[in-house]
């Protein structure tokens, strides 16, 4: 048995007991997988260093490793449970269809049997976002790829991810799980701002439409926002709050992972400066203790093996090549987690 607070025990039926309450526990996820292409060159996209004879001579071999790596944390983010895998995972950068049906299909994961929601996105790279899900506790409704329309400072379109938006029937409650990695900070973070604001905007837009539609529905939005819990696009767009007491009516969305951000706790890092850009935040409905699903904690798993073990960067992110060099490791960012738990009716 594994204690997860002092009055929280794991038993193996999947079943915590709180003093004498139990509760059932579900493990949500979000993994930006680093460049999780196939060998394959898309005449689509600019994917031709992604493959045997490119810069980067991604070889069948090195793909194999980089499948295993991440089948390896898919499994393993779930050790303060023992729950064998999430049951609903969020990715960022894949590529397409097929480098998701590898991973589910890799030994260490088939067995979770997850369906796999995908569609490929304009992004010039080819990277997109997906979601895989547990079939048994998840059952999908309406699926929609929402676009982001961006245009740089000369006019012309910057062709980015789409935000996937799934809503479907979670342990039997009406959910929506949304997917995102919004634009980079590649020119600088000021210059590239107005594009991840833009795209909390289209979240927001996002959200009250499918409040709109169902007032009681539970909603989870998860990904790489390449920006942090306390910058404006969060903070005065989406009025994300840290605190449950902060919550109203008007601002209702919580954002758990502010507080760990302000402890000085990230999930990647980049010239000796930790971020926070991998993110879960909530409709506040999430944390109501009633008898349906709640928000219990959230965290980022970085395990001894996921960090650099030498030089400068090391407790850094291991990620798959440094300086050109493939290194053979996982990411560049660690994932992150929420645990939902819900009261097991006797």
């Amino acid at each position: 048995m594994k204690k997860l607070l002092i009055t929280i025990v794991v038993l193996k039926s999947f079943i915590l007991i709180a003093q004498s309450t139990e509760y059932s526990i579900k493990t949500i996820a979000f993994y930006n997988v680093e460049n999780l292409y196939d060998t394959l060159d898309d005449s689509l996209t600019f994917d031709n260093q992604r493959t045997p004879n490119g810069k980067y001579k991604w070889t069948e071999e090195r793909y194999n490793i980089k499948l295993s790596r991440l089948a390896k944390v898919i499994k393993e983010i779930t050790n303060e449970t023992i729950d064998n895998t999430p049951t609903v995972i969020g990715f960022a950068e894949v590529e397409n269809i097929k480098v998701l049906t590898d991973l589910k299909s890799h030994p260490e994961l088939i067995s979770s049997d997850y369906g796999v929601i995908h569609e490929d996105s304009p992004d010039e790279r080819g990277i997109d976002v997906a979601l895989f899900y547990k079939k048994e506790s998840f059952i999908p409704n309406t699926i929609h790829y929402r676009r982001l329309i961006i245009h740089n400072e000369k006019g012309f379109r910057d062709y980015t991810r789409d935000q996937l938006v799934v809503d479907g029937y979670f342990e039997g409650e009406h959910f929506c799980f949304i997917v995102n990695h919004w634009p980079s900070r590649s020119g600088g973070e000021q210059r590239s701002r107005p594009f991840r604001e833009a795209a909390a905007r289209l979240n927001k837009k996002i959200i009250d439409s499918v409040v709109w539609r169902n007032p009681a529905i539970k909603i989870i939005s998860m990904g790489d926002y390449n920006d942090n819990p306390t910058d404006a696009s969060f903070k005065n767009i989406l009025r994300t709050k840290g605190e449950r007491d902060e919550l109203d009516e008007i601002n209702n969305l919580y954002n758990p992972m502010e507080k760990l951000y302000k402890k000085g706790i990230g999930s990647l890092a980049y010239r000796d400066k930790w971020s926070l850009f991998d993110q879960f935040f909530l409709t506040s409905n999430l944390l109501k203790k009633d008898d349906g699903m709640h928000f219990w904690k959230a965290g980022i798993f970085s395990a001894e093996y996921l960090k650099t073990k030498t030089g400068k960067y090391k407790g850094y992110p291991f990620r798959s090549y440094a300086s050109g060099a493939f290194i053979a490791g996982y990411s560049d960012h660690f994932p992150v987690y929420l645990y939902l738990v819900k009261k097991v009716q006797k």
